[in-house]
């Protein structure tokens, strides 16, 4: 069961011969977050992976429940999600020429506990962006760029945004995925 709407991350597993169900756990990130205030990015993608993963488990008991999340860091500073163009716009603007991390983490729970947890980490360079190269990005992607932590999708139109990418492909897309085939594997669930 994966505790998330995401598409890619749906995708992904089936890519790789998982079974797939959906059940979105659409928890409150920013209150599941508060009361650890001053956590690293990488801290926090595990924290609310953790809390989506335990919120499905709990409603699926007896099932394996994925939950997943991701953070993006420039530095100290973390982004969300943009809520608008104009945010998404402020976002890239502040990447442009500089590396930034994504931290992707998971979790997988069955009957309110933890099994399995990871967080991998992915640095991503991205090029200096004029004004125009932005409004010609933000015109073709369009609002779907806002379900994006980095309001880019580096499965679409944002793979034109980089000039350099160090990590996995899958934890740059959201989910860890080769850790979590290893523990597939140690459970007696993968060959």
């Amino acid at each position: 069961m994966l505790a998330s709407k995401s598409k890619v991350r749906r995708t992904l597993l089936e890519a790789a011969g998982i079974p797939v169900e959906i059940d979105s756990a659409d928890i409150d990130e920013r209150a599941a977050e508060a009361p650890h205030a001053g956590a690293s990015p990488e801290n926090v993608a595990l924290l609310l992976a953790r809390e989506k993963a335990l919120a499905v488990a709990r409603r699926r008991p007896g099932l394996l429940v994925l939950g997943a999340d991701q953070t993006l860091a420039l530095g100290s500073r973390r982004f969300s999600k943009p809520a608008t163009i104009a945010s998404a716009r402020e976002q890239l603007a502040s990447l442009s020429d500089k590396t930034h991390a994504l931290h992707s983490g998971l979790a997988v729970a069955r009957d309110g506990k933890i099994l399995f947890e990871t967080v991998a980490t992915a640095r991503l360079t991205m090029r200096a962006l004029s004004n125009d190269t932005l409004d010609a990005y933000l015109s073709a992607a369009g609002e779907r760029i806002l379900g994006s932590v980095g309001a880019y999708q580096l499965e679409g139109l944002g793979v034109h945004l980089f000039e350099k990418i160090e990590g996995d492909h899958f934890t740059v897309l959201g989910l860890p995925l080769l850790p979590l085939l290893g523990f597939f594997r140690r459970e007696g669930m993968l060959p």
